[in-house]
Order: structure tokens, then sequence, then C-alpha cells
């Protein structure tokens, strides 16, 4: 039951932060943080991560609706088996909030309200690096280190069944 209480707590979190944007802030307005590597921009996407496949709403709520239903499966069973899947429930906790909090926004507008902006800027051996990494939110956050969570537990799952079978 924990783990939907922290699904819950991603999507609060998501949903307040972007209601504060969406108040206080006009669109594309840019509030520094840290200097121009971190700032507060708001912004809005109709398309997917990295601004991908705009203005297909529909396919993205459909799309949605499976994923969670898929999630929300996996999860009761695995708490019904009693198995003690800490790192995998926690990334699909995490992955569940993500895709309801940007499922709320597409749901009610069409379009994902984004705010988190990271500017890289310096120079290497002599090369320039002037590159902003695609402005997300709290629930991308939530998808991104969910499935994180969910590569670290199949990789050390896959092991530990590897030192069973040779022992």
């Amino acid at each position: 039951m924990v783990y939907f209480v922290v699904a819950a707590l991603v999507v609060i979190l998501d949903q307040v932060s972007k209601y504060l944007v969406i108040h206080y802030m006009e669109l594309n307005e840019n509030i520094p943080v840290l200097g121009n590597f971190f700032s507060i921009y708001s912004h809005r996407n109709r398309g997917a991560a990295f601004g991908i496949l705009q203005d297909q709403r529909w396919f993205f709520l459909a799309v949605t609706i499976i994923v969670v239903i898929g999630i929300v499966w996996f999860m009761v069973r695995t708490i019904r088996s009693g198995r003690q899947q800490r790192l995998f429930m926690s990334g699909l906790a995490l992955l569940l909030g993500g895709a309801v909090g940007n499922f709320i926004d597409r749901a009610a507008t069409g379009e994902v309200v984004d705010f988190l902006r990271f500017h890289f800027e310096f120079s290497l051996l002599g090369l320039d690096v002037n590159y902003t990494y695609p402005i997300f939110n709290v629930a991308d956050m939530g998808v991104v280190i969910g499935a994180g969570l969910l590569i670290i537990d199949t990789l050390l799952s896959g092991r530990r069944e590897k030192k069973e079978t040779e022992a």
C-alpha cells in the first residue's frame, strides 16, 4: 500500500508545482535559480519527451491508460505475492505517479506543463558547448527515475539468478 502512497505523492507534487507555474508565471517566462545553468521556465508541450509526436493527444491518453492499468496490475500482483521487491515496486510507483501526473494535463488541456530547465554552456579543449536540455517537470522525473530503478532491479535480479544457478 505504501507504494500507492508514493505514486500519489508524485502526482500531488507534480500537480501543485504545475499549478504554481500556470498561475504565477507567464508563458515563456524564465526565472533564473542558479544563474543561466538552472531556471524555472514556463513552457507547454503538446507532444512527448523531447517534443516528439506533437499534437497526438488521444494517442498519449490511450497509451497512458494501458500503461497505468498494467502498472497497477503488476503492483497488486506483487503485493499479493508477499515477495519483498522494494526496488521494483519503488520504480513502478514512481512510474505510475509520473504517468498519471502528465495524463491529468493531457486530459484537461491537451498539453503538459513543463518548467525545469537546465542549460549547459562551457568550453572544453577548445570546443564550445551551448546546450539546453529539454524542459521537463516533476512527473517526467518520476517516469525517468522509476524506469531507472526498474532497469537496476532487472540487472540485479539477473545477477542473483545467475549466482543461484551456479551454486
